[in-house]
C-alpha cells in the first residue's frame, strides 16, 4: 500500500502532459461533435468506471439533448499499473439497453482490452448503435487490435503511465488537475 508520502511525490515529480484548459477545450469539441450526431437519438450514455467518472460528468454538462446516464464497472488493472489479461466485471448498467442508441464513455483507450471486451459482451447485443468516446487515445503499438479507435476522442498522449482527470495511480490521483505523467514509467 503507498503511503501518503509516497503518493505526493509521485505528484510532485510528475510532468504535466496536457492542462486543465487543454483538456476542457477537448471535451467542448467532443460535446458539439456527439451533440451533432446524437442529438434527435435519445441516447443511454455510460459511464466506464471508475476511471470514465470524471470525464463523463465533464461531457454531460456539454450535450444539448435530452439523454438517460448508467454506469458499467469493468476494470483490467485493479488499482495496479499494469493491467491484467481478464477483464473483471464489478457492476452492469441497469437501464434496459434494447433497441436503444449508446455510447460508452472511458477515461484512455490504452490497450484496448477493456472497451473491446465490453463492446463484445452480450450485454451489448440489443442494443440499436454502439458508440465510444474516449478522453485520452495513448499512441504506441501494443494495441489489441490497431485498427480499432474510439468514436470521438479528447486528446492523443505519448506512451507514458498517466493519471488525472480520472485516470488513477494505484488507486490515488485521480483528481489531478490535468494529465500528468509518471516519472520513469
Amino acid at each position: 500500500m503507498e503511503t501518503l508520502a509516497d503518493i505526493n511525490k509521485v505528484f510532485a515529480e510528475a510532468d504535466c502532459l496536457k492542462s486543465s484548459a487543454d483538456i476542457e477545450a477537448a471535451i467542448d469539441q467532443m460535446g458539439m461533435a456527439i451533440t451533432e450526431q446524437f442529438k434527435e437519438s435519445n441516447p443511454v450514455i455510460i459511464c466506464v468506471m471508475k476511471g470514465g467518472l470524471i470525464f463523463t460528468t465533464k461531457l454531460l454538462e456539454r450535450l444539448q439533448f435530452p439523454l438517460e446516464v448508467d454506469y458499467l464497472h469493468a476494470t483490467r488493472y485493479q488499482n495496479s499499473t499494469v493491467g491484467g489479461d481478464t477483464i473483471e466485471w464489478l457492476a452492469k448498467p441497469q437501464t434496459d439497453l434494447t433497441g436503444r442508441s449508446v455510447i460508452l464513455v472511458d477515461d484512455i483507450l490504452d490497450v484496448g482490452s477493456t472497451l473491446k471486451s465490453i463492446l463484445a459482451s452480450p450485454l451489448m447485443g440489443s442494443v440499436k448503435t454502439l458508440h465510444t468516446a474516449v478522453l485520452i487515445d495513448k499512441q504506441h503499438d501494443r494495441k489489441v487490435d490497431p485498427d480499432f479507435k474510439a468514436d470521438f476522442t479528447g486528446l492523443t498522449i505519448e506512451d507514458r503511465y498517466i493519471f488525472g482527470y480520472g485516470m488513477d495511480y494505484k488507486g490515488y490521483l485521480r483528481n489531478a488537475p490535468g494529465i500528468f505523467a509518471v516519472k520513469g514509467l
